[in-house]
């Protein structure tokens, strides 16, 4: 049973927005920076290039969007009572963008200072928000697979953070990453928690509500949503006993470990892709591409893994983490998280708008918000993104005209966004100049 929906406990429009209109900037950044270093960004996941572009793009483009959305989704789907959206997005936006911006640089730079200043203002930014979002989901009386997933995507935001503010501080007192062994299992397990315990976590605690009712499929099976949470959430438990001096190098336990993890995430999206192809409706929208295109790269994320297990002499190649963090990242939670920004965005401009104006003055059409062929061009692009980063991660001399398209495309999603902000602001301003002119007469 899905809880009901609370509109009117949804936060002022500025607080998610201020977060998705952001986001993009970042990931136009990440791209001329692969753009800028070429193949040198990508000859290994430790290569300064990639930890820097790797963190634009989850801190200051997934993170960015996802606590502006769950500011949203916790308000209307838990009916929770945030304590003091406005303040809590004012406080957080800004330090999550110059956290960002500080880890960057220092992997970019070098300089340990700065991943002491980035750890500092994680710990408060993230510490504020991930307290004021504990309180409101523990809270509230709703019930519900998407609410106790929600929870796991907090505890998982929760642990990622410890962990991400413990290996920031840690850099910015050694200068040489790989002579720790104890810091590279602190890596691992902070990717696996950030990863499957919080983004992956809250794209599934979303997809239970949002699929079915966005998209007009049946509900997922009873069976998926109790085995694919709690089992993500045991593997990452298991996974993170690495970190007792004894276990950290029994490697068979750990490859079986995340094997069932990675076998946990391809039936999520196998079972995702089959009730979209049970979906009442038969046009497929934006969303549902981007949605498609997510789940089908997190099965490839699930045969990669696999095929680099089964074969050795691939898995321990340099770039091999690199092909899977491209399917990961842009692949899989950037197609969801601009999919559901081409929804949100137009459903929010929608309620506040006739909230506003009520039946006196009815708000645009959704459909009018953002025109479709934006949408449509600028998911072509992204696709096109994709295809190339991964081609780049094969051949490092497409480095450059990939980091191109990725940019481009961000750039192209920041102005179709920005457009639906300014229809917001302009039936906005309408609405409001014909209240005066009503009080006046």
């Amino acid at each position: 049973m899905q809880p009901a929906l609370s509109f009117e406990q949804a936060p002022p429009i500025s607080v998610p927005y201020r977060f998705f209109l952001t986001a993009p900037l970042f990931g136009v950044v990440a791209g001329l920076l692969l753009a800028l270093l070429g193949p040198a960004a990508l000859e290994s996941r430790w290569a300064p290039g990639a930890l820097a572009m790797t963190h634009l793009i989850v801190v200051d483009f997934m993170l960015q969007v996802m606590c502006g959305a769950l500011l949203q989704f916790v308000a209307v789907v838990a009916g929770a009572n945030i304590w003091r959206p406005r303040l809590v997005a004012t406080l957080v936006h800004p330090l999550i963008t110059a956290g960002a911006v500080l880890l960057a640089s220092a992997f970019l730079l070098e300089q340990q200072v700065l991943f002491l200043l980035a750890a500092l203002t994680f710990a408060v930014s993230l510490g504020l928000f991930l307290t004021v979002m504990a309180m409101s989901l523990l809270r509230t009386p709703a019930r519900g697979m998407s609410i106790y997933v929600l929870r796991l995507a907090v505890l998982g935001l929760l642990v990622t953070v410890v962990l991400g503010v413990i290996l920031a501080s840690t850099l910015g007192m050694h200068e040489n990453l790989q002579s720790v062994w104890s810091l590279l299992t602190l890596i691992n397990v902070h990717v696996a928690w950030g990863l499957g315990g919080w983004a992956l976590m809250l794209v599934i605690g979303v997809s239970f509500l949002v699929v079915p009712m966005f998209q007009l499929t049946p509900a997922y099976p009873v069976w998926l949503t109790r085995l694919v949470p709690a089992g993500l959430l045991l593997v990452l438990c298991l996974w993170s006993l690495q970190l007792l001096p004894g276990l950290a190098g029994a490697q068979a336990w750990q490859s079986a470990v995340a094997s069932v993890g990675i076998l946990l995430a391809g039936l999520y999206a196998a079972v995702t892709l089959w009730l979209q192809s049970k979906r009442r409706r038969r046009q497929a929208d934006v969303t549902l591409v981007f949605w498609r295109g997510a789940m089908l790269a997190l099965l490839a994320v699930a045969a990669s893994w696999l095929a680099l297990e089964a074969l050795p002499q691939l898995g321990s190649h340099a770039r091999a983490p690199l092909w899977l963090g491209v399917l990961a990242l842009p692949g899989v939670f950037l197609s969801v998280i601009i999919g559901m920004l081409y929804k949100i965005m137009p459903f929010l401009n929608w309620l506040h708008l006739q909230r506003l104006g009520g039946m006196a003055t009815p708000p645009p059409n959704m459909k009018q918000m953002i025109p479709e062929s934006a949408m449509r061009g600028q998911m072509r692009l992204h696709f096109a993104a994709l295809l190339l980063l991964l081609a780049a991660v094969l051949w490092p001399a497409l480095a450059t005209p990939a980091g191109l398209a990725f940019s481009a495309s961000c750039l192209w999603l920041e102005w179709n966004l920005v457009g639906a902000a300014r229809v917001y602001a302009r039936f906005r301003d309408k609405i409001r100049a014909a209240a005066a002119v009503a009080s006046t007469s």
